[in-house]
């Protein structure tokens, strides 16, 4: 079997670890190119100070690190020393989040444990008791010897055919018929081209260069990370790295003297031009600046009393790389085909990165969903310079910082909005972001009818006797089942827009919901193939489907309506999809992007037939239009798609149109009185009491759709990727939980005592008046009536597996 020539460009710790990753799976013709000398080539790994803490809110994160600590404790002390890791708290909000980030470990299955002070000053005695009010301690965290993990890694792939070539100097991509041919470098004044299948980008804080010649931009911004010494100090034993979150500090041991580094200072972006000509003993390193080091030596000094005997020395401004996320940029280019790209991967992270990219790229597929970190997963609007590298400040400056998971990025905003936005502020709308959308998750404007639920409620209330009101919830809006974590970011108004969408009819904001064109005359069958369920049906159909890869794992769920024979609107999840679909197009199919040139309007609730049928020249009623139907019409004088969908379970439609004309839509269809504005968090808490799902939250790349709930849009008569990988025997399951308390997503889920699954999707059920949580867990406790128990900051919350759906099993009020 042939093996494709293989050019890595960078011979860091990322491409060495690939290197060594591609050549153990046979992947053998494989040249890593270096600009500098081997090993300490001059990037980020060169200076990295090399702590790996394992425990992070992504599993993929979690995961990628606890690998990167199992290979390089195999390859020796050298590269990796296993001293274990320990946050402390110095602050109450920070203590309650340590206990966050033991439920993220349980959950993630990383071996760990809280401390209380004195425990604490068992593993750092120079910490200062009256500072100290706990901490956390992961015995498998450790310090990664950045140099050393790359040679050591590197020998082993040239043990097996791989070469390293220093010197050279990367100054062309070359590509043909859109595929990539080879990479063109430099090397003691002479020129060549050295022939290559694949090429990967691991060029660390080079990469935006190096996709440039590739015509890509890549969504990286350089910057400087402030690192120092003390002096020699008298130390005991060295205990484990350290890190110091209220501060923006982290510690490590270099023998007699502790290194210090700092996230407190200023952001100090590094274009492209300027990593040469301001560096000082190598590329990523520039010169120190002692006035923004200062006051984190002071505060280092406070955690620390014993550094007060010495000064710091040996500074350096390193640089780092940061996306607009944070997470790594792992994958092809969507123009050229062959080019691929690990960057922004710190040394926490590099093996498991490379062996993810490793797997991609021999099996197609990686173990691990990869989803956060994949190339292609933003926007266009956020690729632009400015936009990457505002957001590349505030990660920065983020990066120890509790952050609530409903926490927007502050700037720049506003960025994308719906054609209905001018409304939903005259509404009182408060927006959160996601994908650039802004996006209203409560109205102020319905103050008015959260009053008037309150006062049903407590009437009600009232005449629940005395002996069962231990039972009951007053006023039943799910604010008593909140903490002051959950309650950030909501408000009980979500209670009445749930409400509302229930008793009456509501409009939701579904712009943001990617929607694809795609279209040709073998669109069918290109969609046929790609996705599970039974798409080829006659045009006004909708389908419901999802797309798997090669190895049965869910890569999205999707909506597909066909509107004429060639003729297909699919409602998609992201960018991603987008990408796959694009990709992996025959000729004569085009897939297209309709998102921002057009919008969407949910009107859902039982009055929702009521609202549109006096608006439009459509016959809406049950038999004219039914469930999972799509029509063309106009409400008033706009033209309009309908679809009847609905993700909140009961009656109604989307309704799509151009953007020129989406206000003039949300103003046709307004009607004070019958019809009400609502947002996300009531429609999150409606979808969980329908069971439905959300992609990447609840099921990802890691599950099947057997395991998933989602056997109902599988048809296993026809061919369709993924297909012969699924198997209809899982061990596990998503299953809905009813809880005593509102939990957020993420935290692990115990029964007997041990940690057997996580949560995924949570809410308060307003229907169901019971807070609602979505979980994995083993087969054996999926059974309705299982008690479990959920642990949130640490607390117990009881919660018992039930039958889905919570609401309208019968499929009644949807289908009316």
């Amino acid at each position: 079997m042939s093996r494709p020539r293989l050019v890595i460009v960078g011979a860091g710790i990322v491409g060495c670890a690939l290197a060594d990753e591609l050549t153990e799976r046979g992947w053998t013709d494989v040249t890593v190119l270096e600009q500098g000398p081997l090993f300490a080539a001059g990037g980020s790994s060169s200076h990295a100070p090399g702590l790996v803490f394992q425990t992070n809110p992504s599993k993929t994160m979690t995961e990628f690190a606890a690998y990167t600590v199992r290979k390089y404790t195999e390859l020796g002390e050298h590269c990796f020393r296993q001293v274990g890791g320990l946050e402390v708290a110095t602050t109450p909000e920070r203590r309650h989040d340590l206990h966050r980030k033991h439920g993220w470990a349980e959950s993630w299955g990383v071996e760990a444990r809280l401390l209380d002070t004195a425990e604490c000053l068992e593993l750092w005695p120079s910490l200062d008791p009256g500072k100290v009010l706990g901490g956390f301690h992961v015995p498998g965290d450790g310090l990664a010897a950045a140099v050393a993990c790359g040679q050591t890694q590197a020998e082993r792939a040239m043990e097996r055919g791989a070469r390293f070539l220093p010197g050279h100097t990367v100054v062309g991509v070359e590509q043909r018929g859109g595929r990539v041919t080879g990479v063109a470098v430099a090397s003691g004044g002479e020129y060549r081209t050295i022939p290559a299948d694949v090429v990967v980008c691991a060029a660390g804080f080079w990469g935006p260069s190096i996709g440039k010649m590739a015509g890509l931009s890549v969504p990286l911004l350089p910057l400087a990370h402030q690192y120092a010494k003390s002096g020699p100090l008298k130390l005991g034993e060295e205990g484990p790295i350290l890190r110091h979150q209220d501060r923006d500090l982290y510690f490590r041991r270099h023998g007699d003297r502790i290194g210090i580094g700092s996230y407190a200072h200023r952001p100090m972006p590094v274009t492209q031009d300027e990593i040469g000509p301001r560096s000082t003993t190598m590329p990523s390193v520039q010169a120190f600046t002692e006035e923004d080091f200062d006051p984190a030596w002071r505060d280092a000094v406070e955690l620390l009393p014993v550094l007060a005997e010495s000064k710091y020395e040996d500074g350096i401004n390193g640089i780092f790389s940061f996306t607009p996320d944070g997470f790594p940029l792992i994958g092809e280019a969507p123009h050229l085909d062959g080019f691929w790209l690990a960057e922004a991967v710190w040394v926490t992270h590099s093996a498991g990165v490379a062996r993810a990219l490793a797997e991609v790229l021999v099996d197609g597929h990686s173990r691990i969903d990869l989803h956060e970190c994949e190339l292609n997963r933003f926007e266009q609007a956020q690729l632009s310079p400015a936009f990457v590298e505002e957001r590349g400040r505030q990660n920065f400056v983020e990066v120890y910082d509790i952050i609530h998971p409903l926490q927007p990025m502050e700037s720049p905003r506003p960025l994308r909005t719906s054609p209905f936005h001018p409304r939903q502020q005259e509404l009182g709308a408060f927006f959160l972001e996601g994908a650039g959308w802004e996006r209203p998750h409560w109205f102020e404007a319905n103050v008015p009818l959260l009053e008037d639920l309150v006062r049903r409620r407590r009437e009600e209330y009232a005449e629940v006797p005395e002996e069962s009101r231990s039972a009951a919830v007053e006023p039943v809006l799910g604010a008593a089942q909140r903490d002051e974590w959950a309650s950030r970011y909501w408000s009980p108004i979500a209670a009445a827009e749930s409400y509302a969408t229930r008793e009456s009819v509501a409009l939701y904001d579904m712009t943001p919901l990617k929607r694809l064109e795609v279209s040709g005359p073998g669109a069918a069958a290109f969609l046929q193939r790609m996705t599970t369920n039974n798409v080829d049906k006659k045009p006004g159909s909708v389908t419901y489907t999802l797309l798997l890869d090669v190895k049965g794992g869910i890569r999205s769920d999707l909506t597909v309506a066909r509107l004429d024979e060639d003729t297909f609107q699919v409602g998609a999840n992201g960018n991603l999809d987008l990408d796959w679909l694009s990709g992996h197009a025959p000729g004569g199919v085009r897939v297209r992007d309709l998102t921002p040139g057009t919008c969407c309007v949910g009107v859902w609730g039982p009055r929702a037939r009521e609202l549109v049928q006096g608006l439009t020249d459509m016959d809406l009623s049950h038999k004219g239009f039914r469930y999972f139907g799509c029509k063309s019409g106009y409400v008033g004088q706009v033209p309009v798609l309908a679809l009847r969908v609905s993700y909140v379970g009961e009656l109604g439609w989307e309704l799509y149109t151009t953007a020129d004309m989406g206000l003039k839509l949300w103003d046709t269809l307004w009607a004070p009185g019958l019809a009400v504005a609502a947002g996300r968090a009531a429609f999150n808490s409606l979808r969980l009491e329908k069971g439905y799902r959300l992609w990447g939250v609840d099921m990802t790349t890691e599950h099947n759709p057997y395991e998933a709930g989602l056997a109902f849009a599988v048809k296993d008569d026809k061919d369709f990727v993924g297909r012969d990988a699924l198997t209809k025997d899982v061990s596990r399951k998503l299953v809905p939980l009813l809880c005593t308390e509102v939990v957020l997503g993420k935290e692990p889920v115990k029964h007997a005592g041990r940690t057997v699954g996580h949560v995924t999707s949570a809410a308060y059920g307003h229907t169901v008046q019971r807070p609602i949580a979505y979980a994995w867990l083993p087969i054996d406790l999926t059974e309705p009536g299982t008690h479990v128990d959920i642990s949130y900051f640490g607390r117990r919350v009881p919660a018992v597996v039930a039958a889905e759906p919570l609401y309208d099993p019968g499929m009644e009020k949807i289908r009316r």
